[in-house]
């Protein structure tokens, strides 16, 4: 299985360039399971068709863990494309990194994600917290494409996000794969 990750900073078009690679990829006959990262839960808006109505976060807050079922969190999209949102926290409350740990950590724990040829997650890159990085750090993701353009924000967070991938590599898989000029 192909473990990817999509980092760079905010607005760059990381949501977009995801979708159209699982687009592409499913198109190709391969099983992709697209996974957003982000509190603003937008990841998966191309490959549903609007934007998700139920994070992984926003179950875990009306519900106990037990009573959570893989169909409350797990969605289908374009050309079968399973799609899962992390959501983050209610605005001025918690931090939206610790948010992504927990969501990835339920969806482990349940067992939730079906069997898939391609995994990739879209991550919010600005900045590189423990959250942000657990990606990387855990070994979900071992091949990191970074968004970026030539604006200086943009290649600010890239270098940063380079510097992250560059720690966590010696510990294992994770590599740079490339960057993508938006």
């Amino acid at each position: 299985m192909r473990k990817i990750a999509f980092y760079g900073k905010g607005g760059i078009g990381k949501s977009t360039t995801a979708s159209n690679v699982s687009a592409a990829l499913s198109l190709m006959g391969k099983r992709v399971c697209q996974i957003g990262c982000d509190p603003k839960n937008d990841s998966t808006r191309l490959l549903l068709g609007h934007i998700c109505q139920s994070t992984v976060l926003d179950i875990l807050r009306t519900r106990d863990t037990g009573d959570i079922r893989k169909e409350d969190i797990i969605h289908t999209g374009f050309n079968g494309i399973t799609c899962v949102e992390a959501g983050g926290p209610e605005p001025g409350v918690g931090c939206a990194g610790r948010g992504i740990i927990v969501a990835l950590e339920l969806l482990d724990r349940m067992k939730a994600l079906p069997e898939s040829d391609v995994i990739l997650y879209d991550v919010l890159g600005d900045v590189v917290c423990g959250g942000f990085a657990m990606p990387i750090r855990e070994g979900y993701a071992e091949e990191i494409y970074i968004v970026s353009s030539g604006e200086l924000m943009s290649l600010y967070a890239a270098n940063n996000i380079a510097k992250g991938i560059a720690r966590f590599a010696s510990r294992g898989k994770v590599r740079l794969a490339g960057i993508i000029g938006n």
